[in-house]
């Protein structure tokens, strides 16, 4: 008897590995298969859903901020449009604002402000240059304020790609003179720094990967940005690529022409710096002086006079 039920136990553990053994398997079997059908079954996503993923602003309000624009510049000039195309690129907003948004949105704003100073003010009893004033000026306040934002965004761009040029340009000189090709030296200049110079020089490698033509790309390039610092760079490397002249000492010329910029510009803004100090040392620092030299003497002058 003890026998019989060794050997059931025996029996029943057997079974029960080979249970989870099978099991086991015929899991993963499934899970093989459910891979399989999955891989097969995979669709390419629908138009809605590919609609639903865009940002709102470009789904919605980008939209109707150039059905404004279209209003405006049925009583605009032609050039306007160009005009903003051109500043949108020199602030590297070329890719993501359109110029018709971009004009949409400074009618908005101005529509915008004008109404909510508008309203609570001709339901009172202000003067009527007051009602009829503060609402006028902030409709161009709102007109004004996105084109300003334009502007400082150019102009701080500009600046750093004026800073970064120098460092780019010697860059290139030790490449090219390693014994690389000049895209090549601009690849690895891309691959070294990420700011505003090497992304426009990774638009222009990519501009003649797809078969534009260096002289055009560098052309494009200067247009662009509209730095000096960088036309002058290009217009010698396109010059010098007609002419046949090598490529290593136009970059040696210009790298020594940079650094020399850069020193200039620097002792410019040096000899700036005591003229503005004028107006804070005038009106923060000589009346905090005049008052600790001045404030103890106060009282006895005002005695010495009673």
């Amino acid at each position: 008897m003890p026998d019989v039920l060794v050997l059931l136990s025996l029996l029943g553990a057997i079974g029960s590995v080979v249970s989870i053994l099978l099991g086991l398997r015929v899991q993963r079997h499934s899970l093989i298969v459910e891979q399989r059908l999955a891989q097969f079954a995979e669709r390419a996503p629908s138009l809605d859903d590919l609609e639903l993923a865009v940002p709102f602003r470009h789904r919605v309000l980008f939209p109707l901020l150039e059905r404004f624009a279209r209003i405006a510049l049925r009583f605009a000039p032609g050039a306007s449009l160009e005009a903003v195309e051109r500043r949108l690129g020199e602030a590297g907003l070329d890719g993501s604002l359109r110029p018709m948004t971009f004009l949409g949105l400074r009618l908005s704003l101005a529509l915008v402000l004008g109404l909510a100073s508008a309203l609570p003010i001709l339901s009172s009893d202000a003067p009527a240059l007051y009602r009829f004033g503060l609402p006028v000026s902030m409709t161009l306040l709102g007109w004004v304020l996105p084109n300003v934002w334009l502007s400082r965004r150019i102009a701080e761009r500009k600046r750093a790609i004026q800073r970064a040029l120098p460092d780019a340009i010697d860059l290139l000189v030790i490449s090219v003179e390693a014994g690389l090709g000049f895209d090549q030296a601009l690849l690895r200049v891309v691959e070294k720094w990420d700011n505003e110079l090497t992304k426009e020089f990774a638009r222009t490698l990519s501009e003649m990967r797809m078969g534009v033509s260096r002289r055009q790309a560098l052309r494009e390039l200067a247009r662009r940005v509209n730095v000096d610092d960088l036309n002058v760079f290009i217009a010698s490397l396109v010059q010098a690529d007609q002419l046949g002249v090598s490529v290593g000492q136009v970059l040696r010329a210009q790298a020594n022409q940079m650094r020399l910029r850069r020193r200039q510009r620097a002792q410019e803004l040096a000899h700036k710096a005591p003229i503005k100090m004028i107006f804070p040392m005038v009106f923060l620092i000589f009346p905090a002086m005049y008052v600790v030299i001045l404030g103890p003497a106060i009282p006895r002058i005002l005695e010495a006079f009673r």
